[in-house]
């Protein structure tokens, strides 16, 4: 009986060493992330649907600036509504809305006009954005600061309103004005 415990105690050890050691090799495969919340906004410049330039230094020079990273899914659906009103309440107090999509040209174009999108949006099928901002999670919102300091990173998809009325917050503290309840304006829409 002692042999047997010993023996599979040894077998533990062994295994969890060979686990730590290959969870180990992972993370040194993988590069830092420096996309982190009070790190530096990354070098970041994107053409819109018009082939204008956007560069999100020049944005996070005049004022805060939201990057949404989605697409056109179901539950990207039900939340845009949200981040639609809080573009509305923040534009004028100096929120920069940015929705960048991982879909085809064609396919935003006639969401876009849809859903009557009334922020700042790109194209990046090729998913180079989320390469950029370090994140494979769609969707995921990025609040960066006035000066270009990640103030926030909310990753995943919430289409109850609950997660763009924290960030809704996070604006409002960083304007220094009174905080809007997105998802109440948003619900009380749908009424």
């Amino acid at each position: 009986m002692k042999r047997l415990v010993f023996s599979v105690l040894t077998l533990a050890i062994c295994v969890s060493g060979a686990v730590v050691a290959a969870e180990t090799e992972k993370q040194a495969k993988e590069p830092k992330k420096t996309v982190v919340v009070n790190g530096a906004a990354p070098e970041f410049k994107i053409k819109d649907s018009e082939g204008k330039l956007i560069d999100l230094k020049k944005l996070t020079e005049k004022g805060p600036v939201l990057v949404r990273l989605t697409c056109g899914c179901s539950g990207c659906d039900k939340e845009l509504a949200y981040f639609q009103a809080m573009h509305k309440e923040y534009k004028g107090k100096g929120l920069t809305s940015l929705a960048i999509f991982r879909e085809p040209d064609t396919k935003v174009e006639k969401y876009v006009k849809q859903k009557k999108l009334n922020m700042l949006y790109a194209v990046d099928s090729k998913g180079d954005s989320w390469k950029t901002f370090q994140t494979k999670t769609m969707p995921t919102n990025f609040l960066i600061e006035k000066g270009g300091k990640i103030k926030s990173i909310a990753a995943g998809c919430d289409p109850t309103g609950l997660v763009a009325k924290v960030l809704s917050k996070k604006v409002a503290a960083l304007l220094a004005t009174e905080a809007v309840d997105v998802k109440a304006v948003v619900d009380n829409k749908q009424k």
